[in-house]
């Protein structure tokens, strides 16, 4: 669904701003709405889903308002409102400033978005390629290519990957690989995709670590025996989460000192979900917080897409709830979570041409 209160927002603060457009990656965390355009179950387009937006329409966000890619776009000084680039009623101005390719139910292993019939990161790449091209004919060849050089670029991905193999039990397609064998695989995949971003022309990437998989409330939910005991975040999801970020780190690191060598305006950035997520669960009190183990809408405990829909009863006050249902954060979470990447963006916002 299309929500006119939310498009044509763009708010760029000059002529030529450091950072002119957003471009998105990655899954449902990033998603505003391109499955509501390929004929997936994995959608939201539908109430109480974006009950916070203006006018209350949903859009195909998997959250309750704004996602954390929306809050950057804004903090960048771009837009308010990433709009999804499957939207056939997209303005030029829209295109120009920044789409997000992102589908919901997608991850960088490519079985896992085939699992639910959604986009691969590799289709999101093609898409990106007939992107350029669209523009360049819009804005011309060198206002192009200057868009493309100085956007900042964000990749949301992984978070399925792990859930859908290892996490919950009706999906696990993929328990005859060990998490040990699963990780590299996942980090050559990524580090394909973010080299090809920068043949593609893109100079500032922040891509983002996995959430805290094992204190999502489904995950919670499908591996706890006895419904009734105390619920709690999982260990071990938390260790592989927390040896999965420290590797992708690392290999950030080594992709950002390989392209600086053929580019220096080339500038990789992590973006650390995990720690301020669990500092929200951990001491909820300190940071407005009362529901740290369930979502706002239903139960909590399993809602998620057509689970929570208008039939479902969700709670008052999202604000004070961690996640919005049983697997995406609410909309009060993403926004403190892109405060923390205030270092990150301000470094987004220097200009990268040519000196």
């Amino acid at each position: 669904m299309r929500n006119p209160a939310l498009w044509n927002s763009s708010k760029v603060t000059s002529s030529s701003p450091a950072v002119p457009a957003v471009f998105v990656f990655g899954d449902s965390t990033v998603d505003p709405g391109n499955n509501n355009y390929i004929g997936t179950i994995f959608t939201s387009n539908y109430a109480p889903y974006g009950r916070d937006l203006p006018n209350h329409i949903p859009t195909g966000r998997f959250s309750n308002g704004r996602l954390a890619t929306d809050f950057i776009a804004s903090d960048l000084g771009v837009k308010e409102y990433v709009p999804p680039y499957l939207d056939p009623k997209l303005t030029a101005n829209e295109l120009i400033t920044g789409v997000s390719f992102a589908s919901a139910g997608s991850g960088y292993d490519p079985y896992t978005a085939q699992l639910g019939g959604v986009i691969t990161m590799q289709k999101q790449l093609e898409y990106f390629r007939e992107y350029k091209a669209k523009v360049e004919k819009l804005v011309g060849k060198e206002k192009s290519k200057h868009i493309i050089e100085n956007a900042a670029y964000i990749v949301s991905a992984g978070a399925n990957d792990f859930a859908f193999n290892y996490y919950l039990p009706p999906l696990m397609s993929r328990r005859n690989l060990s998490v040990e064998q699963y990780q590299p695989f996942l980090l050559q995949i990524a580090q394909d995709f973010v080299q090809e971003l920068w043949k593609e022309g893109a100079r500032k990437i922040g891509v983002a670590g996995l959430a805290p998989l094992g204190c999502l409330p489904m995950v919670i939910t499908l591996n706890t025996k006895n419904i009734t005991q105390p619920r709690g975040c999982l260990k071990s999801p938390g260790l592989v989460v927390s040896s999965y970020n420290q590797q992708l780190q690392m290999k950030l690191n080594d992709i950002q000192n390989q392209l600086a060598v053929s580019d220096q305006r080339t500038k990789l950035f992590y973006l650390d979900i995990n720690m301020p997520t669990l500092s929200y669960i951990q001491e909820p009190a300190r940071f407005g917080f009362e529901e740290v183990t369930r979502g706002c809408c239903g139960t909590g405990y399993l809602e998620l897409s057509f689970l929570c829909n208008p039939t479902t009863i969700s709670c008052p006050d999202s604000s004070k709830y961690v996640f919005w249902d049983s697997i995406h954060p609410s909309q009060r979470t993403c926004r403190l979570v892109v405060d923390t990447f205030r270092p990150v963006l301000d470094e987004m916002k220097v200009s990268t041409q040519s000196r």
